[in-house]
């Protein structure tokens, strides 16, 4: 079954066509990598994906639910860890967790199941009395994580997902996408190319609002002289474009 389709999708702000008609589907079982250069039509992307952004033309379908039809049902069966994510700072983590829980429809009973199993996942359990203000950027990071994950939805993006962690913590990041993956479809935005070919199975790369590839890293790796997905990226995406 489909998780996530992407039909069609359009956008421009004034004169400028940012996303040109992108399609692209995912399915349970992917983690995926959505590659592009600053200015080439991702975040745009992302953020009509999500229903932040109202296309031009097109339409997301998360599980099976509209997003210009049926926004709310599609939000709620996705998970957007969004870059530089905000967050409440004078709560504690866990009254943050609780918030996002009862937002997304838990019981008062599934919610604390739900903060502790997030918990564990994103590593957080030793703060969850902590007011997020007082926490580092690593740790900031995870708690935004826990936030996307808590209603435990079938779409998740996560758009620059190690950012601030450190070597270790994106260690267990990286253990915890390959957890999940099974069971969700994953997209995963970021300009790390290492960590796709930790964390992905299949890349789509994005050029002056449209894609441009969709293939295995490996494959994609191998379609370059060089034979490395740097290269590769290079080669698809080597003109300059304003941010």
């Amino acid at each position: 079954m489909e998780l996530l389709t992407v039909d069609r999708l359009t956008k421009s702000f004034g004169a400028r066509q940012a996303v040109r008609g992108v399609s692209f589907s995912l399915g349970s079982g992917q983690a995926t990598a959505f590659l592009g250069p600053n200015g080439a039509g991702k975040s745009t992307t992302l953020r009509m994906i999500a229903g932040f952004l109202e296309p031009d033309a097109g339409d997301a379908l998360i599980a099976g639910k509209s997003v210009l039809s049926r926004r709310t049902a599609a939000q709620m069966r996705l998970g957007y860890l969004a870059e530089g994510a905000p967050l409440y700072l004078d709560l504690s983590v866990r009254a943050f967790l609780r918030f996002l829980a009862r937002t997304h429809g838990l019981s008062p009973a599934q919610s604390r199941l739900a903060i502790d199993r997030v918990a564990a996942d994103a590593r957080i359990e030793d703060v969850l009395a902590r007011p997020i203000e007082t926490l580092s950027k690593g740790y900031r990071r995870r708690v935004a994580l826990a936030g996307a994950i808590v209603h435990d939805p079938p779409v998740l993006i996560l758009d620059e997902p190690t950012d601030g962690l450190d070597p270790n913590q994106k260690v267990a990041m990286r253990a915890l996408i390959a957890r999940m993956a099974p069971e969700k479809a994953i997209l995963i935005s970021t300009h790390q190319l290492d960590e796709v070919e930790a964390m992905c199975s299949r890349v789509l790369v994005i050029d002056q609002g449209e894609i441009v590839a969709d293939a295995a890293p490996a494959e994609l790796a191998a379609s370059a002289p060089g034979g490395r997905l740097e290269d590769a990226f290079h080669q698809l995406t080597h003109t300059e474009k304003a941010a």
